[in-house]
């Protein structure tokens, strides 16, 4: 049974709180590792523990306990995204890691659909080109280019969201199966902390992070953007993620004090300018 459509002023103003959580993500994670003493392991396991409790209060409350639901493919992609997203967090700024984030998710879901046999018409092509061409600028060796580490484990962290939206098209109820993930998560964020113990460390601020990136900007986040798209278009809801990457990078300036530089403003305009051209082709088609 299809779920109700929701007025489109509902609609916008939950697809605004949910961008503005998925930012968030970025500012706290950043904010908890650059300004208190959480480690980046411990961080990912209480943002996928409290992520997990929201997540299965919501899923219980509409429409019985998530234990059976996700899978354990979903959850290793999801962990391994948390993860990835964390560490890199040790040395990327919140602009450059959400851009790095979201073209990373862009291109691996592109690629996909090519390798399943879509075919992309010139624009598109061209599009894809642009964004790749805007990467390739961001991470070029030189003063202002980001850690090749961070980077590189954002665009892995990147892949995993990627494969795991993949993965999660074909659910029936997409809060359900999400609380199902996050709870299979657990234990693997758990084993990743225990093998890091010796370098666990934590104070009260940044566990409150942890725990608002889990259960509001991840948890409620999530629910209130599955809400969301039975206002939205499948195309609109694509195009509109690429507010994310902004808003993570002008919180960046207001809120930690950040410098975007202009080789990330450049790479923003390529990258951001490419998927959406990609984007806004399908739309077409």
């Amino acid at each position: 049974m299809s779920l109700p459509s929701m007025p489109r002023a509902q609609a916008l103003l939950f697809t605004l709180l949910a961008m503005l959580a998925f930012a968030a993500n970025s500012l706290l994670c950043r904010f908890a590792l650059r300004e208190t003493s959480i480690d980046a392991a411990t961080f990912t396991s209480i943002r996928i523990g409290s992520g997990a409790l929201v997540l299965w209060g919501i899923a219980s409350w509409r429409s019985g306990p998530a234990q059976g639901s996700g899978s354990w493919l979903s959850a290793i992609a999801l962990f391994g995204y948390a993860a990835g997203f964390s560490f890199a967090y040790l040395s990327l700024t919140a602009g450059t890691g959400a851009l790095l984030l979201f073209g990373a998710v862009q291109v691996t879901m592109t690629g996909y659909g090519v390798w399943q046999g879509e075919r992309l018409r010139l624009p598109q092509i061209a599009g894809l080109s642009i964004a790749l061409s805007g990467l390739v600028i961001l991470l070029f060796p030189g003063i202002a280019a980001p850690s090749p580490m961070g980077a590189a484990l954002m665009i892995l962290a990147g892949v995993a969201w990627g494969v795991y939206s993949l993965r999660g098209r074909r659910a029936d109820d997409a809060t359900r199966t999400t609380a199902g993930n996050f709870l299979r998560a657990v234990p693997l964020s758990t084993a990743l902390s225990l093998l890091m113990v010796a370098r666990l460390r934590a104070d009260v601020p940044g566990i409150l992070c942890a725990v608002a990136s889990g259960a509001l900007a991840s948890g409620l986040g999530y629910t209130v953007w599955y809400a969301a798209l039975r206002g939205l278009k499948a195309t609109h809801a694509a195009t509109v993620q690429l507010s994310v990457p902004v808003l993570a990078a002008a919180g960046g300036v207001i809120v930690l004090g950040e410098r975007p530089g202009f080789r990330l403003a450049f790479a923003a305009v390529a990258i951001l300018g490419g998927i959406a051209l990609v984007i806004g082709e399908r739309r077409r088609l």
